[in-house]
């Protein structure tokens, strides 16, 4: 049965960035930004309480120390070095997570890390290095190089379906550097057919083959308050959602 995540707990210092007061109870799953696109340690332990308060798993949401990009501009580094950054950036949400008497979840990439890992071997194990170094299963695209890769080295891997990005007909994600507001319906009808038939319609007009373990929403989305509580309702009506807190 799919479940919703949700990209959150991006805000910064003063600089306040999705509403995640009013997303977190539809979710079931919160990838929390841990410091190198979005986020400080305030708002890390802030999005953790708040997940906590309604029973929400806690994903560390990593990317490419690029905060002023945030994280959307892919970087040529290796993978020891990447794997430096991504346990640099686990370890501090994971502290945050045990003062609260908590255990993270899962881990996933964010940006343009997302796509580094789906497409390049390197990108990818440096995400299965610390995915074993803390027994974690990793979010990510059914069919990617991540995926035949975690499947070679024993991690459990969930298949992410993203209700708010289009796809191409390669089945990549087409990632603008500002997400504009989601038709409600149109993402409604989207949900059902990847989650019933298994499949989206591309940027080109023709259909792909998805799989939908968890549904994504993006909390920097206008309108993503609204998308995530239309989403959870689909689910609801098809009889597949599940409650916050289970796993």
């Amino acid at each position: 049965m799919p479940y919703i995540n949700c990209d959150m707990g991006e805000s910064f210092g003063l600089y306040k960035l999705g509403d995640d007061e009013s997303i977190m109870p539809y979710i079931t799953h919160a990838n929390v930004a841990c410091g190198m696109h979005a986020s400080d340690p305030n708002h890390m332990e802030k999005t953790v309480i708040l997940a906590k308060k309604h029973g929400v798993h806690v994903g560390a949401h990593f990317s490419l120390p690029d905060l002023q990009g945030f994280g959307r501009r892919e970087m040529v580094i290796s993978r020891e070095e990447l794997t430096n950054f991504i346990l640099y950036q686990v370890g501090a949400l994971s502290a945050f997570v045990k003062k609260h008497g908590m255990q993270l979840s899962h881990l996933k990439p964010h940006g343009a890390l997302y796509g580094m890992a789906a497409r390049q071997p390197d990108a990818a194990m440096a995400v299965i290095d610390v995915a074993q170094l803390y027994q974690l299963p990793v979010y990510g695209m059914r069919g990617s190089v991540q995926d035949t890769l975690a499947k070679q080295h024993d991690v459990p891997f969930v298949a992410e379906f993203f209700a708010d990005l289009d796809y191409d007909a390669n089945a990549g994600l087409i990632i603008s550097k500002q997400h504009l507001p989601a038709d409600l319906g149109e993402i409604s009808a989207k949900v059902k057919q990847a989650v019933v038939n298994g499949r989206v319609k591309t940027v080109q007009g023709s259909f792909i083959k998805v799989q939908a373990d968890t549904i994504c929403v993006h909390s920097d989305t206008p309108n993503a308050a609204q998308l995530v509580k239309q989403v959870a309702q689909e689910l609801l009506q098809l009889k597949i959602s599940r409650v916050a807190g289970e796993a």
